[in-house]
C-alpha cells in the first residue's frame, strides 16, 4: 500500500510539474521583426521566363561566292573594319585571265561590225549610183540586180556584226562580276567576331540550304540590344516605349535602365507548355550597350505601371486574405487592409494603415499568428 502510495505521489508530481511548465511556455512571449509603414515608389512588373540574350540588330555571316585558294586576309578576329574594307581576297588569275579574253573578243567583233557596216554603206553608195544609170540605159536590169542583191547581204553582214558586238558586250559584266567573287567586302561597319579561314585555305561557296559554316562573322555593335522571351500571359499588357531594368551576369549588383523597343507580333511555340513573345530592350547608355559582347545572357524587367508617394510596406508582411499582423499590447492582432499596386519587394497600402503603423514581417513562424504573445525583436538599424 506504501509503495503505490509513493507512485501515486509521483505521478500527480509529473502532471503538476507538466502543466505548470505549458504555462509558462504559453506564457513566453514570441519574438516577431516589425517594420513600418512608409511612403515610397510601387512598380508593377513582369519578368523573362527564361534568360534573355544580348544581341546585335545587324549581324552577317560571311562568305565569298566563288570558290578559290585564300591569297589574303587583311584582318585578325576582334578587329574593327569600315563598311567597304576588304575581309578576304582569292585567287582571281582565272576570271582575270577571263575578263581580259572577253575585252579582247569585244574589240575583235566591234572591228569586224565597224568593217561590214563600212562595206554596207560603200555598197549602198554603190547602188544608188547605178541606179541613176539603169535609167538612163547605161547599164542593163542584171546588172542593178546583183548590185541589190550585193547591197542586201552587205546589210545582213553589218547586222549580224553588230549583234555579234552586242553578245560580246554583254560578257564583260559577267566576266566583271565573276571577278568580283573573288574579293569579299565588309557590307557594314562592325566588329570581326570570328575569321575562319587562313592563307592558302581553299573556300567552297555552301550550296544553297547546306548548314556550313561561314567564312566570316560581322557583328554592328553600334545597334546592341536585349532580346528576352516573355511569357504569352504578360503580352496584352507589354507596350513599345515602356519602361525596362536590366541585370547582366557580368555585372552583379547592378541593373541598368532601357526601354521596351519592340514587342514581336506573334508567340513562338518552341515549347508546348511554356509560350512566349519575343522583346527587344534598348538600353539608355549606349556607349556601355556597345561594349557589351553579343550572347551575353541578360534578364529583363518591365514596368507596366508605378505610383510615386504612396503608402507601402514590404511584400512579406502580407498574409492569405489582404491580412497583415500588428503588435497591440503585447499581443498580436488581425488587420484586413486594402492593397493597390504590387510586386516580389513593395506593396502599396489603400487603406487600412496609416503611416508609421508597425506590422509585423517575420511571418515564417508558427508561433507568430493573431493572438499570441509577442515582444519586437526589430533590428534599431533604420531600413533603407
Amino acid at each position: 500500500m506504501t509503495r503505490m502510495l509513493r507512485w501515486l505521489v509521483v505521478l500527480v508530481v509529473l502532471v503538476v510539474t507538466a502543466w505548470y511548465g505549458r504555462g509558462l511556455m504559453a506564457e513566453t512571449p514570441v519574438g516577431v521583426k516589425l517594420v513600418s509603414a512608409s511612403s515610397g515608389t510601387v512598380e508593377s512588373s513582369v519578368t523573362n521566363s527564361r534568360a534573355g540574350t544580348v544581341r546585335a540588330r545587324r549581324r552577317a555571316d560571311l562568305s565569298p561566292e566563288a570558290s578559290g585558294r585564300v591569297l589574303g586576309v587583311p584582318f585578325e578576329e576582334g578587329a574593327q573594319v569600315a563598311a567597304g574594307d576588304l575581309l578576304v581576297r582569292l585567287d582571281d588569275t582565272l576570271p582575270a585571265a577571263l575578263l581580259s579574253q572577253a575585252e579582247r573578243q569585244l574589240e575583235a567583233s566591234e572591228a569586224r561590225r565597224d568593217e561590214a557596216c563600212v562595206h554596207a554603206r560603200r555598197t549602198e553608195r554603190e547602188l544608188e549610183r547605178n541606179r541613176k544609170l539603169a535609167g538612163e540605159q547605161i547599164i542593163s536590169a542584171d546588172v542593178l540586180d546583183r548590185l541589190e542583191s550585193a547591197h542586201e547581204a552587205a546589210l545582213a553582214a553589218c547586222s549580224t556584226a553588230q549583234a555579234q558586238t552586242m553578245a560580246a558586250q554583254a560578257t564583260i559584266p559577267v566576266a566583271r562580276a565573276e571577278l568580283a567573287k573573288t574579293k569579299l567586302f565588309a557590307p557594314f561597319d562592325g566588329v570581326l567576331a570570328r575569321v575562319g579561314v587562313e592563307v592558302g585555305e581553299w573556300v567552297t561557296p555552301a550550296p544553297p540550304l547546306m548548314p556550313v559554316p561561314a567564312v566570316i562573322d560581322l557583328i554592328d555593335t553600334s545597334s546592341i540590344h536585349i532580346s528576352a522571351p516573355m511569357d504569352e500571359v504578360d503580352s496584352a499588357v507589354i507596350r513599345t516605349g515602356q519602361e525596362a531594368r536590366v541585370t547582366l551576369d557580368p555585372f552583379p549588383g547592378q541593373s541598368f535602365a532601357g526601354h521596351v523597343r519592340r514587342v514581336a507580333p506573334f508567340v513562338l511555340d518552341l515549347e508546348t507548355q511554356n509560350r512566349t513573345v519575343e522583346i527587344e530592350v534598348e538600353l539608355a547608355d549606349s556607349t556601355f550597350a556597345a561594349t557589351l559582347l553579343p550572347g551575353t545572357s541578360a534578364d529583363v524587367e518591365v514596368i507596366i505601371e508605378a505610383v510615386d508617394d504612396v503608402l507601402r510596406i514590404p511584400a512579406a508582411c502580407l498574409m492569405e486574405g489582404g491580412r497583415v499582423l500588428l503588435l497591440v499590447d503585447g499581443h498580436l492582432r488581425e488587420r484586413s487592409i486594402e492593397s493597390g499596386l504590387r510586386n516580389w519587394d513593395w506593396i502599396e497600402v489603400v487603406s487600412g494603415l496609416a503611416p508609421g503603423e508597425q506590422v509585423v514581417s517575420s511571418l515564417g513562424r508558427v508561433e507568430v499568428k493573431a493572438g499570441a504573445l509577442a515582444s519586437d525583436e526589430s533590428d534599431s538599424t533604420p531600413r533603407p
